[in-house]
């Protein structure tokens, strides 16, 4: 039957502290199934649906149901099941969607379209490569278009590590200022 809870469901529900009257009530608002949980979003609102329905047994639910463990007062962010992957799965950069098996560095993302993994180019050892990090050297990417304001900053003598930190750090008319520099460098 699709509207009731199956036996093995039922049991579960037993053992996270729901009585049968709780199983009922949650029938009569509505949650028939493992799935109906997801609708119904958190603990908090678990518990307005159900009366009387204590808001621990709630969380214990809500947790067997969804994945998710219930935010408590001393972890605000909340915490859900671990998950490991292999080291070589790869998600977009833009969306954090796990991209397929096939994935090359500079596909497009099969959810939103853009480069999943964007190549960028180091503006230390001059190599290119995806990631946070230069493969070759090891020095963390700026944004392309930052690129010519961090190779001034390396050839000014600025350690590697300092660089993103201090463009990440600059005001807009510090980087027109460096902008400058970089245009009569040119010139």
């Amino acid at each position: 039957m699709a509207n009731e809870f199956t036996t093995l469901e039922r049991n579960i529900l037993k053992a996270k502290g729901l009585a049968d009257e709780g199983i009922a009530a949650l029938q009569e608002a509505g949650v028939a199934s493992r799935a109906d949980f997801q609708t119904v979003g958190d603990a908090e609102t678990l518990a307005q649906l159900v009366p009387g329905l204590d808001e621990a047994v709630a969380a214990k639910v809500m947790e067997w149901a969804t994945g998710v463990v219930a935010r408590k007062a001393a972890d605000p962010v909340g915490t859900g099941p671990v998950l490991v992957d292999s080291a070589d799965v790869v998600y977009c950069v833009h969306c954090r969607t796990k991209q397929p098996k096939d994935y090359k560095s500079g596909d497009l993302c099969l959810a939103c379209g853009k480069q999943a993994e964007p190549i960028l180019s180091c503006y230390w050892c001059s190599s290119s490569g995806p990631g946070k990090f230069c493969r070759t050297c090891g020095a963390e990417f700026v944004s392309t278009a930052e690129l010519d304001l961090a190779v001034l900053l390396r050839r000014e003598g600025l350690p590697k590590e300092e660089v993103p930190r201090k463009l990440k750090g600059m005001t807009a008319a510090e980087k027109d200022d460096l902008w400058g520099r970089v245009r009569r460098s040119r010139g």
